[in-house]
């Protein structure tokens, strides 16, 4: 597999389209920026080492199911107006804290902890609660790897659900991850109150 870099100046300005068949790209987070930006069709993210990660559109179960589990964070948000919810379109800027740039397939931040953010572009600041679902294209170790990234940049709960394998991965800030078999639904109480987790359709 190729190694490429994208190049820092040009004397001709021109935007940074993508071909990244059979190529690893290595960019850095302000070429990252360039590239969302030339390339606004593509959901693309940034990890720690710089490595560019395209990622294809999901199929339609995926897709279903991941609407299922952003319904209802946003319906207990709604009842609860505690915090903000993202879905996978929007991304993280964890430079700050040596990471990289990701893009959770939903997310949530408590209220008090935006005052004052900027989030018109990626946003600055950890999520408090992450979902990652796994789709049916999807390698397992790659997911496991950016939970355990989200864990290190210290977000408080993260769920990696696994509809291949029935499995919930939960990663708890401080904690080892820990797998529930076919869970008909987990608690995120301990970082959402009244919030739990249905996955009954999921399975």
């Amino acid at each position: 597999m190729t190694v490429a870099t994208v190049p820092t100046t040009s004397v001709d300005i021109q935007p940074l389209l993508l071909n990244v068949s059979n190529t690893t790209l290595m960019v850095t987070p302000e070429q990252f920026d360039i590239l969302c930006i030339d390339n606004p069709d593509l959901r693309l993210e940034l990890t720690p080492k710089r490595k560019l990660i395209v990622m294809a559109p999901t199929g339609g179960e995926s897709s279903e199911n991941n609407a299922d589990l952003s319904g209802q964070v946003w319906y207990w948000n709604r009842q609860t107006n505690l915090g903000r919810i993202f879905d996978s379109s929007g991304g993280y800027d964890f430079t700050a804290f040596n990471g990289g740039k990701l893009s959770p397939d939903v997310s949530w931040i408590e209220n008090s902890r935006l005052e004052g953010v900027n989030i018109v572009g990626f946003i600055p600041i950890v999520p408090d609660f992450v979902i990652e679902l796994r789709s049916a294209t999807d390698n397992l170790k790659p997911l496991q790897d950016k939970m355990k990234e989200y864990q290190r940049v210290r977000v408080k709960l993260g769920l990696l659900i696994n509809p291949k394998n029935k499995q919930v991965e939960v990663y708890r800030l401080g904690c080892e991850s820990e797998i529930l078999e076919a869970p008909e639904s987990v608690s995120c109480e301990d970082v959402m109150p009244g919030f739990i987790l249905s996955l009954k359709t999921i399975w």
